[in-house]
């Protein structure tokens, strides 16, 4: 499978640039993905550099690199410390994270997570859960699905949304991305439509997927593993990942709110190596349109 297919990395040479990578380093893609990223690490290791690239997806397993520096590991990148310690590794020397989904999902359409097909409900980026999305329409109360709309979609119009697709269950479960679509689009204007059904999938997306609660686990563990120079560069694409990565960095927990201690100094572990968010180019936008919304933010120890 082409690597351009399945996903073109956004904000390459910057995220390279950010990681400040060290010939014999270790290094970890927690985004595997296509193996963009990835092979742009090991184009820069020495023979004795270390690369374990993770991916809860089984798709991504056939983008893997032949080459003896790299470990796959099939596996959600919030189990970090689990698997580093599995294999005996204690500090890493840069940790990445593209948040981004890959073209490659967007783009199947047996996969479940754009309206522009029709198929099953799924959206699962690891195919052995569970959890759907048409298990999730058909299962949370009327007040979890809106909670889900409202914080992951940010729709003021949460509720109404909820209670539709309630009321649409009671007669039959929802199950096709088509049948679905059609329910939402009624209550946005036809000029917006298309901007707010991507709303209501990213949100039913990101409960699927648990990937706030993922972020949050993966931000903490790196606390415990990067090297005393290592780096962490994380590219997002929605505010909601944004607004936990920058506070994180800034006050060391996910609401922002600084703790000093008796000095006045903020207790964060972290500090920020660009103090200000970076951006795609004009030209890299033209380029790769869907690297458009990608924030990039780079953070070492203190």
């Amino acid at each position: 499978m082409e690597e351009q297919v399945y996903h073109t990395p956004a904000l390459l040479p910057e995220c390279m640039e950010g990681l400040a990578i060290k010939p014999d380093g270790i290094y970890v893609d927690c985004t595997f993905g296509g193996g963009g990223h990835s092979r742009a690490i090991l184009d820069r290791l020495g023979p004795r550099g270390r690369l374990y690239g993770f991916d809860q997806d089984v798709d991504a397993m056939a983008n893997r690199p032949d080459d003896p520096r790299f470990v796959f590991v099939h596996g959600n990148f919030r189990y970090l410390r689990n698997f580093m310690d599995y294999y005996g590794i204690t500090t890493i020397d840069g940790i990445l994270a593209d948040l981004g989904v890959s073209f490659h999902h967007f783009d199947e359409a047996t996969r479940g997570f754009s309206f522009r097909f029709e198929g099953d409900l799924d959206m699962r980026m690891n195919q052995q859960s569970k959890r759907s999305a048409a298990t999730i329409l058909n299962t949370a109360t009327e007040e979890q699905l809106a909670d889900v709309f409202y914080l992951y979609g940010e729709l003021h119009n949460a509720r109404k949304l909820a209670r539709a697709i309630v009321k649409k269950r009671e007669t039959e479960e929802i199950r096709q991305i088509g049948e679905f679509a059609n329910l939402m689009r009624p209550f946005f204007p036809r000029e917006k439509e298309k901007k707010e059904l991507t709303k209501v999938f990213q949100a039913l997306r990101i409960e699927v997927n648990d990937e706030m609660g993922a972020l949050k686990e993966l931000l903490s563990r790196c606390v415990e593993l990067l090297s005393p120079d290592g780096r962490l560069v994380v590219l997002t694409y929605h505010s909601l990942e944004d607004r936990l990565v920058k506070n994180f960095i800034k006050a060391g927990n996910f609401e922002g709110k600084p703790e000093k201690d008796f000095f006045g100094n903020v207790l964060a572990p972290l500090v920020a190596v660009n103090s200000k968010v970076m951006v795609a180019s004009d030209e890299e936008v033209e380029r790769n349109p869907r690297s458009r919304s990608a924030k990039l933010r780079i953070a070492k120890l203190k």
